[in-house]
């Protein structure tokens, strides 16, 4: 019988509330509440930066405050940005090209529940990767919702919900986002 994390890590349904999973979620707390509270202590925030998010390939930079569920399932490639209030729900995949940049106050969610009320009334959840391609954009106040793609060099226009992929190369925008016209 497979544990919650093995069942998480698979991509299936399983229970947040498992002790393991908790106490995975109470490490990434206290890493970026240190984070946060850390200032301008450069040694100190890539300390706790490569501890919250191992599978960063090199430099990123993060604004406080920022949350996530796990920081483990954030893979990041050079130069990231996170502006201020930046949130991460990575209880699925969470890949991140190079040269990306997030505006302020951006979600990104993995997670999410049943469509059907009596399944959903059993606490399960799953996570549903996101991918986002190299020099990406996304404007703040967005949100991008679980399963989405965002391909590389587009644009996301500030306080939009993505629910759906982005080709390469495009400005989109709106709630829900769709293309508005395709860049250079």
């Amino acid at each position: 019988m497979k544990s919650e994390k093995e069942k998480w890590l698979a991509g299936e349904y399983f229970d947040p509330l498992d002790p393991e999973l908790c106490a995975a979620r109470s490490r990434a707390r206290r890493l970026t509440k240190a984070l946060n509270d850390s200032d301008d202590e450069a040694a100190l925030r890539e300390r706790l930066l490569a501890e919250l998010l191992p599978r960063a390939a090199g430099r990123v930079w993060i604004e406080p405050p920022f949350h996530c569920d796990y920081g483990n399932n954030i893979e990041c490639g050079e130069r990231v940005f996170f502006n201020f209030d930046c949130v991460v729900l990575d209880v699925g995949p969470v890949r991140i090209g190079s040269r990306v940049l997030f505006g302020p106050g951006v979600h990104i969610y993995t997670v999410t529940h049943p469509m059907d009320a009596a399944e959903r009334a059993g606490g399960l959840e799953v996570g549903r990767a996101v991918e986002i391609g190299d020099d990406v954009w996304v404007g703040g106040g967005s949100i991008v919702c679980p399963g989405v793609k965002i391909g590389a060099r587009s644009v996301i226009g500030a306080g939009s919900v993505v629910t759906r992929d982005v080709p390469d190369g495009v400005f989109a925008a709106g709630n829900p986002c769709r293309v508005i016209r395709r860049l250079g």
